[in-house]
This record gives structure tokens, C-alpha cells and sequence, in this order.
């Protein structure tokens, strides 16, 4: 038997992926159990009880489960970034996604540093518990075999997968001067920055406007940007969009835009060129990655943003070209080898 132990992913992209998989093995296999996050019961529904298992996003829950049941999988694939806690006789894989367990960005808060910190540790200590890791990008890839596995790339296989959109049924007309930030609102997705630097570049050349999806339950950065929006600013919240309506904000909106600190793939990058958004984004290389964009700028400057913002206002950009590949068959070959 297959378990899918995804317990600490509940939002955002990795939760845009956990549903493409879940949706790829029910399809492909026969024999499959997955372990979620309380959470995402409401997501979850249509798989069947006996096949399922919702628990809090709790080391030590997740834990006392692989001891109640080490003996009964022989093939586990972790999608949260953690092996399980105790060494298994099955083939354990791990999805790794999460940058900021390579790096902690210098703009983090000294209570998100510590809790990183430990967080690493942590992946340190258990590390050894896991067979093969995936990853969705050859950066990534490097950074984690020289942070954890002392250089040695031979047990990370690169396996790049999100759920492609279908664009083709829409007809919408596309905002000029329109910027669109598809994220949560995580620290290291840089909301803060970005809104401060649009402000001060719609000052400058009073056009423009700016889409975000914050949820609402980021009532401090709700409240940030209710305050811009007061004061005459044309940025429009959103708040959490169901994937099926995000192809008509995509098609809506002429400039992606993506000043995130740290990303393992990207997803928000590669949508949006499929649904024919320019790209402006960070200069790192996650962005890289994923395609060549039209536009960068450093995610740590407000005057970096507010001139690649004014920029794409004044100037034609150039589209941006993808560069990744979409591939989850792959995942059966290393299952089986």
C-alpha cells in the first residue's frame, strides 16, 4: 500500500499541488491511503473514509501514527517537506518545496528567523529517515545537497508538475497598466514591499492598478491595504480565489508580478504565462527557473519595485517564455525502481 502523507500543507500552491497529485494516484493506483491536515477535510471529501486520515499538523501526532503503523506501507511519499520521524522498512520519498528551509531572508522578523531555525534543525535530525527527495527546480536541488546531504545530489531527482489552467473557453478583455499578485499572504511573499512601492509609483505617474488575493484572515494586512485604498490608491483585495475563477484574473490583467523572497518552484509564474501575462520578478533565481521574464527588480528595494513598476507603465515589455518542464508520470518510475 501507498501513503500520501501530506499533513503540513492546508493553502496556497502546495495545496494547488496536493489536489493535482491526490488526483494523479487515484487515478493511477489501486491502493492508496493518505494522511491530511485537519484542515482540509472540507477539500478532501470524495475520498473515501476507510482510505483517509485527517490529523492536526502536529509532529507529535504525525509521529505517534508512523509508529502505530511502520509496518503498514510499503511505499511512502511525504508532501511537506519532512520524511517521517522514524526510519520505515517501506521506500519513503519526500516532495521538498519549501526554500525558506534553505534560506531565511535577512527581512524576516527575529520570531520567524528562530522558528525557521528550529525548523531546519528539525529536517537536519530526520533527514536520514528518507530515500529519495523531490524537487521542483536544479537550484533547489543544488542548494539542498550542499545544505543537507553534503554536496551529494544522487538521491534528489528533479520533478517539476503543476495542474495546467484551461484558458481557452474565456474571452476577457485585458486591463492596461494592470498588475496582478496571485499569493498568500505569507511573510516571505513580500505583500508589504510591494504595496508600498506601487503606491509610490502610481504617485509618480498616476496610472495603473494592482490585484492581490490576501485572505481575510490576514487582518493586519487587510487592514494595510484597506488603508491605501482609503486614502485613493487603486489597488483592489480580492482576498482567497477558488482556482477555477483565477484564469479570469490572469486573462484580466496585463503584468505578473512576483516579489517573493524565496520559492521552490513558482506556480503563480508559470499560470501566468500560459494566461498571457508579462512577468516582472524577483531577481532570484527561483524566477529563473521557471522562465525568462519581462522585467526583474530586487525584492528587498522599494525603489527597485517602484522603478520596475514605472518601467513596465512608460516601455513595451517583452513577453516572457517559460522554461519548465511538466512532468508527474515520472513519479511511477521512481516508485517502482
Amino acid at each position: 500500500m501507498l501513503l500520501v502523507d501530506s499533513v503540513y500543507i492546508n493553502n496556497g500552491g502546495g495545496l494547488v499541488l496536493l489536489r493535482y497529485l491526490v488526483d494523479y494516484f487515484e487515478s493511477e493506483f489501486q491502493d492508496v491511503f493518505y494522511l491530511f491536515d485537519k484542515r482540509t477535510e472540507a477539500v478532501f471529501q470524495e475520498i473515501p473514509v476507510k482510505n483517509k486520515k485527517f490529523i492536526s499538523n502536529s509532529m507529535l501526532e504525525r509521529h505517534f501514527f508512523y509508529q502505530k503503523n511502520k509496518d503498514k506501507f510499503d511505499k511512502v511519499i511525504c508532501f511537506g517537506n519532512l520524511p517521517p520521524t522514524i526510519r520505515l522498512k517501506a521506500k519513503v520519498l519526500v516532495y521538498f518545496h519549501q526554500p525558506l528551509f534553505l534560506e531565511i531572508p535577512q527581512g524576516f522578523s527575529f520570531k520567524n528567523k528562530f522558528m525557521y531555525a528550529i525548523k531546519q534543525n528539525i529536517l537536519n535530525c530526520i533527514k536520514n529517515n528518507a530515500d529519495i527527495w523531490l524537487v521542483q527546480s536544479e537550484n533547489v536541488k543544488l542548494e539542498f545537497s550542499k545544505k543537507y546531504l553534503s554536496g551529494r545530489a544522487e538521491k534528489i531527482a528533479k520533478l517539476p508538475f503543476y495542474p495546467v489552467l484551461n484558458f481557452s473557453c474565456y474571452n476577457i478583455n485585458r486591463a492596461k497598466d494592470s498588475f496582478l499578485y496571485v499569493s498568500n499572504s505569507s511573510p516571505h511573499k513580500n505583500h508589504y514591499r510591494l504595496i508600498e512601492s506601487f503606491c509610490l509609483a502610481y504617485d509618480e505617474v498616476h496610472k495603473g492598478s494592482l490585484t492581490v488575493t490576501v485572505p481575510d484572515t490576514d487582518s493586519n494586512l487587510c487592514a494595510f491595504i484597506q488603508q491605501k485604498i482609503d486614502v485613493g490608491y487603486p489597488i483592489n483585495n480580492v482576498g482567497f480565489i477558488d482556482r477555477e475563477k483565477l484564469t479570469e484574473l490572469y486573462l484580466g490583467h496585463e503584468y505578473f508580478i512576483f516579489p517573493s523572497l524565496a520559492e521552490s518552484f513558482g506556480l503563480g509564474l508559470a499560470e501566468a504565462i500560459d494566461g498571457g501575462c508579462k512577468i516582472i520578478a524577483s531577481d532570484l533565481s527561483y524566477t529563473y527557473e521557471v522562465c525568462e521574464p519581462s522585467l526583474v527588480f530586487d525584492p528587498i528595494s522599494i525603489d527597485s519595485i517602484q522603478a520596475a513598476i514605472v518601467t513596465a507603465i512608460k516601455n513595451e515589455l517583452p513577453c516572457a517564455k517559460k522554461l519548465i518542464e511538466n512532468d508527474l508520470s515520472k513519479i511511477m518510475q521512481l516508485l517502482v525502481d
